[in-house]
């Protein structure tokens, strides 16, 4: 996987990330938890290290 670094701060995280509105906002009735806990460890097993989240997403729940 290839990494590139985020802002200035010299972070460096997965050139490919994963997008995680979906799993419990927008896009219809939230996913069922164990897929997503599936997908999200299946990411992280193939290198992905970049999460777009945000609390705005379900608070405590993305």
């Amino acid at each position: 996987m290839k990494h590139r670094k985020l802002g200035k701060a010299g972070l460096e995280v997965s050139a490919i990330g994963l997008g995680c509105m979906g799993m419990s906002f927008s896009y219809g009735p939230p996913a069922y938890n164990n897929e997503m806990i599936s997908l999200l460890r299946t990411a992280a097993e193939r290198g992905v290290t970049f999460f777009d989240t945000a609390e705005v997403y379900g608070p405590f729940t993305n």
